[in-house]
């Protein structure tokens, strides 16, 4: 009987390096962009020094762009929001950074706290607003990068209120 175990037959893996991959510079995979928001969420330094509040639109401040991506840092301050709205051919990876948004879809009310990541595919129609009291700093992850927000008739009173779900990460 064979009592050699599968590492001792195929040797050290760090002593052939061409059967690992390559580690990437970008991301390429829904996994990689969430990890990405999560590795920058994680930086308060990276990101806070950007911030901005501004009363009357949502500011917004592109954090850094690479093949195919975009990532964005935005603020909401009380009564703020987007509007219902999907994101045209993109993908993307929202990241609550601080504060407290809501998010409205056809299936209910989500209430999202820092930590808190919603990953979605093009055609996913949402509205998110900061119902709270206080400001609200999120970041957003697109791939490919963002370039059509189609606006769409609004939930208002259209959301069931035993809809709401509490998010927390």
């Amino acid at each position: 009987m064979n009592m050699d175990s599968d590492l001792q037959i195929a040797g050290d893996l760090m002593e052939v390096p061409h059967l690992l991959q390559p580690e990437r510079e970008h991301p390429v995979t829904v996994a990689e962009f969430a990890g990405l928001a999560r590795e920058i969420a994680a930086d308060r330094d990276r990101w806070a020094p950007h911030v901005e509040y501004d009363a009357t639109t949502r500011w917004y401040h592109r954090l850094r762009t690479g093949p195919g991506y975009e990532v964005w840092l935005l603020s909401w301050v009380p009564g703020q929001g987007s509007g219902l709205h999907d994101h045209g051919r993109s993908s993307g990876v929202l990241t609550v950074l601080q504060g407290e948004l809501t998010e409205r879809t056809d299936r209910g009310v989500r209430t999202m706290r820092p930590g808190t990541q919603r990953v979605f595919a093009p055609g996913y129609v949402h509205e998110v607003v900061n119902d709270s009291l206080e400001p609200v700093v999120s970041l957003h992850v697109y791939f490919p990068g963002l370039t059509d927000m189609p606006m769409h008739e609004s939930y208002q009173g259209r959301c069931a209120p035993a809809g709401r779900e509490t998010v927390t990460a």
